[in-house]
């Protein structure tokens, strides 16, 4: 019997594997060194889109649907991350006028 191949199978896995890589070093340089909390939520976003790259290739390669599944949930939890942050920077910008991360602090002392 003759092995089907789909269209994720002719590219080698390593280059999959090279490419989320680079988006999630990409991802956590913009975490650390980005003091813009969108950019942050961005370069997160980032991050989860890198790990989703891996796990669809993988369970491609596999022919195993468990690991798209699991993207699925990813992209929940992402979903869910982005309501929270963004409910965090509009709070940020009515209390302090300001979306810096360094200033975040201050929102514990205001009353």
């Amino acid at each position: 019997m003759e092995k089907v191949t789909s269209a994720i199978q002719v590219i080698p896995v390593e280059y999959y594997m090279y490419i989320s890589f680079a988006l999630f070093a990409i991802g956590v340089l913009g975490v650390l060194y980005r003091r813009n909390t969108i950019i942050i939520l961005m370069c997160i976003e980032l991050m989860l889109t890198s790990v989703n790259l891996l796990f669809v290739a993988f369970s491609a390669y596999h022919s195993d649907p468990a690991g798209q599944v699991f993207v699925f949930l990813v992209m929940l939890v992402a979903a869910a991350e982005v309501a929270v942050g963004l409910s965090i920077l509009v709070m940020m910008k009515r209390k302090i006028n300001s979306v810096d991360i360094d200033l975040l602090s201050r929102l514990k002392d205001e009353k």
